[in-house]
């Protein structure tokens, strides 16, 4: 991952919220935003599986 300024970053999340946000709006954008950068990382890679895969590891193969 770019090594980003993780303050203003966290500055441009807040600013996007609306004024009468709580704490766990904040906290939930900041969950979204780890999980996908998470995700795009993992997807960069090739740290990935087939939905093929996930479906017979669940059962739900059809």
């Amino acid at each position: 991952m770019k090594n980003l300024n993780i303050k203003e970053e966290a500055r441009k999340l807040i600013d996007k919220l609306p004024e009468n946000s709580t704490w766990d709006d904040l906290m939930y954008q900041i969950y979204v935003r780890q999980t996908v950068e998470a995700g795009l990382e993992d997807s960069k890679a090739s740290n990935v599986i087939s939905v093929q895969e996930v479906r017979k590891k669940l059962g739900c193969q059809s």
